[in-house]
């Protein structure tokens, strides 16, 4: 895109904003010729990605500022009007913690209030997975939650939910996108106005009480917290998002005590004690672990800012704290979940559990160990979502849902990964475990000798800006024109190209079998040794990813040499990956 092409694209978004502050910005830039600034913010239009909207905060098509959110929201409600007919229309909306995010969320429920769709928006801030409860429990026909998750400050979002609670995947997305590029004249009307007609109706407890009640219901043992909960001490820290609502009283419900991190109760868009407010990342867990070990704490947690997803770390044999991976929690999870069902007389006929196509095989194993079915299905909840759509369909009675970026699902009032239920679950799983004399940690080198020791590794490089766009799109190019026949020494036996929809055995084009997935910019390999590697440019971020999950049998070196073997493959197979991104 040449220099007049930008400089008309940043005029015409001046002639539709309203914000000023998000004006000025542009009229900043163009005064001072800031052409390379100016390129990135419009260059292109924020796209629907896995998560819906995200992105720098700011002014621009290429921004989350006021403008595109309302645009995307006309959008919405053209699309709403087209799709369905011949009832009232309304739709549920929340937000998050972070800058704009209010602004953001009372201009989308006034568009929708505006062309004649009721809008349901909570008083205050909500963590993300009560918003796709609300969505159901309302019986709405599409919601709004305005965060961007675990981002950094400068970020926002604005994920798109249909009338399931489950974030809009095809036709629904590709629809809402051409009615958005298809927007020119936004409606608005003054929330007095919107009140007073019926039109925007303000919630809170009416969602918030028996959203807590599903998530205590959700529990197999309350006898245990009846027990045992006044001699287990959890410290929690929300990183100044929206669980600490929620979190704090599901937990004293159940009689456990909690000691917040005081310096991240309070929500803080700025996010000032942290650099990146993300539980998968340790250093956001610090003040957390510093407070545990200080209260002797017997697990610590932590969720991101809309509440959606959970970190953990528990006390280890030297004194420390050991973190939990997504991945392992996940699989801790599913065992508790399914073992529970089959203690107590509970396991449906056709139990079946779901991972993204980047979770540990790990997942597979338990699931199987339990005659339980395992599915997979691309990154991203929404993903996830419909495979329960499926279940229903097909009669699999859905037991739980993960993937390994710290998302859990242990219900199926809520159609989204949901840090509070799976908080609640951990807790009852960390009392029961205890009561057997055991700890997760022990718990989890059980699931390992019985099943193999299960590691990973993601990389991630980040690649900003039109130039990135390209950088990303030629590297999976070039591994499409000449695929790998190794990673770390050990060959490629087997290729999944998810954008092409087929399967085949290296070397062996021939062999190519479709694969029952949504096209998506995925490769993965799989080694002869068991070990998978996966590429896909970020739907959300400007980055592209890998994971490596590496199996490696328990045999007579035992956990300790599983351990060793499984770092020494990871170490060379990022050597290689490390090479392509330099």
């Amino acid at each position: 895109m040449d220099t007049n092409d930008i400089l008309a694209r940043a005029r015409d978004y001046l002639a539709k904003e309203s914000d000023p502050d998000f004006r000025k910005q542009v009229e900043d830039l163009i005064a001072a010729n800031d052409l390379k600034e100016l390129e990135d913010r419009f260059y292109r239009d924020l796209e629907f990605g896995t998560g819906g909207l995200r992105g720098v905060i700011g002014g621009g098509y290429n921004r989350m500022n006021s403008y595109v959110v309302r645009r995307a929201t006309q959008g919405m409600c053209d699309y709403l009007k087209a799709s369905v007919k011949g009832k009232s229309l309304s739709a549920c909306v929340a937000y998050d913690s972070r800058r704009y995010s209010a602004v953001f969320a009372l201009d989308t429920a006034l568009i929708f209030a505006a062309n004649g769709i009721t809008a349901y928006l909570f008083s205050a801030l909500r963590p993300t997975p009560e918003l796709s409860y609300a969505i159901r429990r309302l019986g709405a026909d599409t919601g709004v939650v305005v965060t961007a998750s675990h981002n950094p400050p400068a970020y926002n979002g604005y994920k798109a939910y249909w009338n399931d609670g489950a974030q809009v995947i095809a036709p629904h997305d590709t629809g809402i996108i051409e009615k958005v590029n298809a927007v020119r004249d936004i409606k608005s009307m003054p929330k007095e106005e919107a009140l007073a007609k019926g039109l925007l109706k303000i919630i809170d407890k009416e969602i918030d009480e028996p959203y807590v009640a599903m998530v205590k219901s959700t529990l197999f043992r309350p006898e245990l917290f009846a027990r045992m909960a006044a001699d287990v001490k959890i410290v929690y820290t929300p990183l100044h998002g929206t669980g600490a609502l929620h979190f704090e009283r599901v937990m004293g419900e159940l009689g456990l005590s909690v000691a917040t991190v005081p310096e991240q109760r309070e929500p803080d868009g700025e996010f000032p004690t942290v650099s990146y407010p993300n539980p998968e990342e340790a250093a956001a867990l610090k003040m957390a672990l510093d407070l545990g070990a200080q209260l002797k704490a017997d697990v610590v947690m932590a969720t991101d800012p809309d509440a959606d997803r959970l970190g953990i770390a528990v006390p280890n044999a030297a004194g420390g704290f050991s973190l939990i991976s997504g991945n392992q929690l996940g699989a801790l999870h599913l065992d508790y979940i399914l073992l529970s069902r089959k203690e107590l007389g509970k396991m449906p006929k056709r139990p079946a559990a779901i991972r993204s196509i980047v979770t540990t095989g790990l997942q597979t194993r338990v699931a199987q160990a339990y005659g339980a079915e395992s599915h997979e299905c691309l990154t991203g909840f929404k993903w996830i979502a419909d495979v329960m759509r499926r279940f229903e369909e097909t009669g699999l009675d859905f037991v739980y849902a993960t993937e390994e970026s710290y998302g859990y699902l242990v219900e199926t009032d809520v159609r989204d990964k949901d840090g509070i239920s799976a908080a609640a679950m951990t807790a009852e799983m960390t009392l029961y475990w205890r009561s057997k004399g055991k700890s997760l940690l022990e718990r989890l080198d059980e699931l390992f000798m019985e099943h193999g020791y299960h590691e990973e590794k993601g990389i991630n490089k980040y690649f900003e800006g039109a130039e990135g766009m390209t950088i990303m799109k030629g590297i999976m190019e070039r591994y499409r024109a000449k695929q790998p026949s190794a990673f770390g020494g050990v060959k490629v036996a087997r290729i999944k190209d998810i954008k092409t929809g087929k399967e085949w055995q290296a070397g062996k084009p021939e062999s190519a079998k479709d694969l029952d997935l949504p096209s998506s910019d995925v490769i993965q390999w799989y080694l002869e040794d068991g070990t998978m590697v996966t590429v896909r440019p970020s739907g959300t971020e400007p980055k592209i990813k890998y994971y490596i999950l590496a199996r490696t049998p328990v045999e007579r070196d035992g956990l300790a040499g599983a351990r060793a073997e499984s770092a020494r493959k990871i170490s060379a197979i990022e050597a290689d990956i490390r090479a392509v991104l330099s």
